[in-house]
């Protein structure tokens, strides 16, 4: 008979919950180009203020917890290139795409509880507008929202504002470090927190000498201030970033709260998740104030068969020339002058053969495959270059769970074929099975908080964030 005593043996540890993420796109096809036409596909919609609101309602019901919004500045235009869009144009291959920013008060007044994390560029916009825009948005959405901090990467977008090509890699995220700093003066240290009184017996607003200019003058910009909005639920909205390049990752272990990052293999997202974390100590953060969310595709269905029987009918709708069209986007090369059934590992571009030799070492039942444009179409035609998890509930979540352990993630950015499908089969099958094994939650803790409160448990900047520094303290802790 068991003993009721204490044997000293330590109490097993609950399991981490995972975070989920929807990844999307205002555009017909983000990651999965010719799918906008399937029957279980709406994106065709994008335009429509209605199709948000119902996939917001839709994940906020499902459990969610941010709807992750991707976004681009110009075309993929490389493929049967220079500056030719017209490969994107049948498969609506991320073109045309729309502002993501908009769409959101319209889905937060729709849902009480999921997160909207909007993609904007610290390359192409100024800091004071981009602070105006998310304040008011924060304001409109009680808090809810993210922003995912991006340097842009296309030579398209670069020449649609004004430039010959792309600003340099690593300066952009020099730039975008007094980006940061700008923006933590409009939003943290602008306006005290006890600035806005709204008293309507004396007339009174706000008080003078409580709401300051920021006086930035720096290398790359100068805002005199103040900020021209009135402080939000998070003041600094929740900030998202995904780059993991050695420049992207030290920014990220600085400025990110969650960080988005990629890969075939769990083992090397988890060499990408040990450098942000390292990163964040090195900037004085606890790396545990960084959540790491990797991206996967998963195809669910009742059974391992059926799974596989419904990738096969997705794939059949994908567009090749799309397919390509995002390579070509994704990596700056284009592959319109090699033959379908060249094996591109042999090819005389040196950058084309790395991409290819990675794959071909990473990419799971790819092994001994020659990898030719027809395989690059299909291999991207569903979910893009994100891993894809096929099969039943089971199959799916016994991986997302070794990916978890393996990698050290704290969750995924789970991105459709076809939307809403996708996401209603996640909510269908996947989410009950981690519930049931304690790896979701099964109700929201709490209602109507912020984006931070979610992560954090706080609507403002942990005292440990660079942007904490910058805040104005009320009086009493002056």
């Amino acid at each position: 008979m068991a003993s009721s005593e204490n044997t000293g043996a330590a109490a097993p540890q609950p399991k981490k919950q995972f975070l989920l993420n929807a990844f999307v796109m205002t555009t017909p096809g983000h990651l999965s180009p010719g799918l906008w036409k399937h029957p279980r596909n709406r994106t065709d919609e994008y335009n429509k203020l209605s199709f948000w609101i119902e996939l917001a309602q839709l994940l906020d019901k499902g459990g969610f917890h941010a709807m992750f919004i991707a976004d681009v500045l110009g075309a993929y235009d490389v493929y049967r290139g220079p500056a030719n869009v017209d490969p994107v144009l049948s498969s609506g291959a991320q073109f045309p795409v729309n502002d993501p920013l908009y769409t959101v008060p319209a889905m937060a007044a729709a849902t009480k509880n999921l997160i909207f994390g909007v993609t904007a560029s610290t390359t192409y916009d100024a800091p004071y507008a981009m602070a105006r825009r998310f304040s008011t948005v924060d304001h409109l959405a009680e808090g809810r929202v993210a922003w995912n901090i991006v340097t842009s990467y296309l030579e398209s977008a670069a020449r649609n504002f004004g430039l010959e090509t792309q600003i340099e890699h690593d300066e952009r995220y020099r730039i975008a470090e007094e980006y940061m700093e700008v923006l933590y003066k409009l939003w943290e240290s602008s306006w005290r927190d006890d600035a806005v009184v709204r008293d309507r017996e004396k007339g009174l607003f706000a008080v003078a000498g409580r709401v300051r200019p920021i006086g930035h003058q720096g290398k790359y910009f100068k805002v005199p201030g103040p900020h021209i909005a009135e402080p939000s639920p998070q003041r600094t909205p929740f900030l998202f970033q995904a780059g993991t390049s050695k420049a992207g990752a030290e920014f990220g272990g600085k400025h990110a709260e969650a960080v988005f990052v990629g890969g075939q293999l769990p083992e090397l997202v988890r060499k990408s998740v040990d450098n942000l974390r390292e990163s964040a100590r090195q900037f004085g953060r606890d790396p545990q104030h960084l959540k790491i969310l990797t991206g996967i595709t998963l195809i669910v269905d009742e059974t391992d068969e059926k799974a596989q029987a419904k990738y096969r009918e997705l794939l059949s709708y994908g567009d090749r020339e799309g397919a390509l069209a995002l390579f070509g986007g994704w990596t700056g090369n284009d592959l319109s002058g090699y033959g379908d059934d060249e094996d591109l590992v042999l090819v005389d571009k040196p950058a084309i053969r790395s991409i290819i030799s990675r794959w071909s070492s990473t990419v799971p039942g790819t092994e001994g495959l020659t990898w030719t444009k027809n395989r690059i179409a299909e291999f991207l035609t569903v979910g893009g270059m994100m891993p894809k998890i096929i099969g039943s509930p089971k199959t799916i979540v016994d991986e997302l769970e070794r990916w978890a352990e393996i990698a050290d993630v704290d969750g995924f950015n789970l991105a459709h074929v076809v939307n809403p499908g996708s996401f209603e089969d996640i909510i269908e099958f996947v989410i009950p099975e981690l519930r049931r094994r304690g790896l979701f939650r099964t109700e929201v803790e709490r209602e109507g908080v912020t984006a931070r409160d979610v992560f954090f448990g706080q609507p403002h900047l942990l005292s440990d964030h660079p942007g904490h520094q910058y805040k104005w303290p009320a009086p009493e802790e002056a």
